[in-house]
């Protein structure tokens, strides 16, 4: 891969920093290899500034010092030294965790009081062993540790969560790992290659979503995440991350009340605005939907609560009632103020609807399928590749034409879309009618 892959790039900023080195180069890459070769000091970082060609290496980061604006400057931070987590038993842990799991200080390494060590940066000038840090600069099964400032205790471990790219939490969308191969063994295709495959998902379209290399990633809400292949007779397929053991970190608040959306809401209101009962999550009766618990694990579909798994304007559930599909619940605001002064300046909200189905010609329709009738991904509506065309949110403004949504704006026999497979333009969605008078 290319040297700058391993920094993390932030533009137009400076850092205020003691320890430095100047250089002249005449590119980023030239000044990585100077971070890289730098012997005066760990180099943690670098800034390079476009109309002078000039490299500066530093021993400081933005984690550990002061961060202001600077034109015609680029900031590279060395990713391994931004990183607060381990990989397996942390041998290249960098992080700055400077107390062991109990709680105690850390001993400097340099340092021969309370302790004498076996393990200083003399000896092991490769082990990142500076100030009292915790590291393992012999490979411990247990992971990071440091010789403690307790004379009692000699050392002791120190509690560093795993990083979360070696495994996925709930449907992979946060997945910044580096597993390069599909679950059949077939290797990934570059993001910004257009070979064999040609497609849309490409770091111009969906800059947050980290499309680097040819690592699997989730970027349209997939059940986990995915990657284009090398083989020209399979376009994509899912890839074989394992869940991560340890639970995501949940919401700071109770979400027993109505915060934003209430995508956080996580109380046990189980019945609509109009009073109809909901239906329990992992049933399929009296309505099919594709909101099953165990594909979704962290949009707490529990029982049969109102909930908000699909970034709908406030939390629903679909109902006992035969002839009501879904509603949407009354929540009681955590805000009441803020609530009101949102609700009155915001307007009306064009949603996804949890819809599996189409009533008419499904020009109502606002479900969040996204896929054809022949299983191809749907191009996004504002997106012009791999197809260049008319049918835009601006121009057709009540259509919903939002992300990759399957919709019929031009009053088409029923809900359709354009592709990401540049051989096929468009197709018709792989949905049912519904049947408004008889159970699914």
């Amino acid at each position: 891969g290319d040297i700058l892959d391993d920094y993390l790039r932030t533009d137009g900023v400076w850092i205020l920093t003691r320890n430095k080195q100047f250089y002249k180069t005449n590119n980023e890459k030239e000044c990585a290899e100077k971070c890289e070769a730098e012997r005066n000091f760990t180099c943690r970082a670098f800034l390079f500034t476009r109309k002078k060609l000039e490299c500066l290496t530093l021993a400081e980061n933005a984690k550990m010092t002061v961060m202001f604006p600077s034109t015609d400057t680029v900031l590279y931070e060395k990713r391994i030294y931004l990183m607060q987590c381990k990989r397996g038993i942390g041998t290249d842990y960098r992080g700055t965790e400077a107390k062991t799991r109990r709680g105690i200080a850390c001993q400097k390494w340099a340092e021969k009081i309370p302790h004498k060590p076996n393990y200083t940066p003399e000896k092991y000038p490769n082990a990142g062993l500076e100030e009292n840090y915790c590291r393992n600069p012999d490979g411990d099964e247990s992971g990071p540790w440091c010789y403690t400032t307790d004379p009692a205790i000699r050392f002791d471990y120190c509690a560093i969560p795993e990083c979360e790219d070696q495994c996925m939490q709930c449907n992979g969308e946060d997945y910044h790992g580096e597993v390069s191969r599909t679950e059949s063994g077939l290797e990934c295709q570059r993001w910004d290659a257009q070979e064999p495959h040609m497609h849309g998902f490409t770091q111009k379209h969906y800059p947050e979503k980290d499309l680097k290399m040819n690592y699997c990633r989730n970027p349209d809400g997939e059940l986990r995440p995915w990657c284009f292949t090398t083989s020209p007779n399979k376009r994509w397929e899912y890839c074989n991350i394992p869940r991560c053991s340890t639970r995501p970190p949940v919401s700071g608040l109770d979400s027993q009340c109505l915060s934003g959306k209430g995508e956080d809401y996580r109380g046990r209101i189980a019945i609509t605005e109009s009073g109809n009962a909901c239906q329990h999550w992992n049933t399929q009766f009296p309505h099919k939907h594709g909101w099953i618990p165990d594909r979704y694990p962290c949009k707490g579909l529990e029982e049969n609560y109102c909930r908000n798994p699909d970034g709908e304007k406030k939390p629903w559930c679909y109902t006992t009632n035969n002839s009501v599909r879904w509603e949407y619940c009354s929540i009681p605001p955590c805000d009441r103020t803020e609530q009101g002064i949102a609700g009155m300046n915001n307007g009306p909200v064009q949603v996804p609807l949890p819809e599996e189905c189409y009533r008419g010609k499904g020009q109502s329709y606002r479900g969040t399928t996204s896929v054809t009738a022949s299983g191809k991904k749907c191009q996004a509506w504002n997106s012009m590749f791999p197809h260049t065309h008319i049918k835009t949110p601006d121009r057709f403004p009540d259509a919903d034409l939002r992300d990759n949504y399957c919709r019929n704006p031009d009053g088409d026999s029923s809900p359709w879309c354009f592709t990401t497979d540049p051989n096929t333009i468009w197709e018709y969605c792989n949905l049912k009618r519904c049947d408004d008078h008889t159970q699914e």
